[in-house]
């Protein structure tokens, strides 16, 4: 298992500078994993960010930061349009940086509510799997995976539940689409987050850690226990990576709704978090 931090905890957006100074940061902290969110897609120059990723000794994750203009199931065609080839971006440059997994909401803008119909639904449904059964085959031909991330309620209307995402994942059936569960998200839908994480077994290829306030994992009431059971259940043994946000995080800034501080310093919410993580999973 690695231990890994989103760098949205300190940045937004992440650029090679800020990566230069963060990198090395990160493993001192502890931490063997680095997860890079792309905004926009110039931010980075992915080359030399491999570099430093590398000179560093730390593993390495893409986040998606799916904005109004990246949305698969949009009804302006255009906008799916546009999403897929985000989606592709991040698929490059998860290789160039000399990882696999790119996660995150791939389906449609984070904030997106809205009401549906179960015809409207199922709708959606057809034209979401259409498009990731596209981007699957492009990222398995390139080595990479994606991860499928249900959010909460307040976040997106359309997948919520582990279940859902395993409809999703499962409709799709190629083995570059998994699942991508979150401890924040997880901890406002499912009824067990034990049960969710056994549900999704061996689709699950990326976990986001993070407690229920998205303060440092332990700090909260999210039942870490459960949690640390069904992971040894299912014999997970991928990423597990801290995500918490800056409130200088500008894309989805309104959906992660970070208005406060929620540890001492994002250096502590990070490393604090990362001790009580190994003391739970090694």
């Amino acid at each position: 298992m690695r231990f890994g931090v989103n760098t949205w905890v300190w940045v937004s957006p992440l650029t090679t500078a800020e990566l230069e100074k963060l990198a090395p940061q990160v493993a001192r902290l502890g931490f063997d994993w680095i997860e890079v969110p792309i905004e926009g897609t110039d931010d980075i120059d992915y080359n030399r960010a491999a570099q430093i990723i590398r000179d560093n000794g730390l593993g390495v994750s893409v986040c998606a930061a799916m904005g109004p203009d990246r949305d698969l199931i949009h009804e302006d065609e255009a906008i799916r349009q546009n999403g897929a080839a985000y989606i592709r971006h991040l698929i490059d440059a998860v290789r160039t940086l000399g990882g696999t997994n790119v996660v995150g909401p791939l389906y449609s803008s984070v904030g997106r509510v809205w009401q549906q119909t179960p015809e409207d639904r199922a709708k959606d449904l057809d034209v979401l799997v259409g498009q990731l059964r596209g981007l699957a085959q492009y990222a398995g031909d390139r080595g990479a995976v994606l991860g499928v991330e249900p959010l909460n309620r307040f976040e997106t209307s359309f997948v919520n539940l582990a279940a859902q995402a395993v409809e999703i994942v499962d409709r799709v059936d190629h083995p570059a689409c998994k699942i991508m569960l979150d401890t924040f998200h997880m901890n406002i839908e499912e009824r067990s987050l034990g049960d969710a994480i056994r549900l999704a077994g061996k689709r699950l290829a990326h976990l986001h850690s993070c407690e229920n306030d998205r303060g440092a994992p332990g700090s909260g009431h999210v039942p870490w226990n459960d949690v640390a059971q069904a992971l040894k259940d299912i014999q997970y043994d991928g990423p597990v990576v801290i995500e918490s946000f800056t409130n200088k995080v500008k894309s989805i800034a309104r959906a992660a709704a970070i208005w406060r501080p929620l540890a001492d310093s994002q250096d502590a919410l990070a490393g604090e978090g990362l001790k009580f993580l190994k003391g739970l999973l090694c």
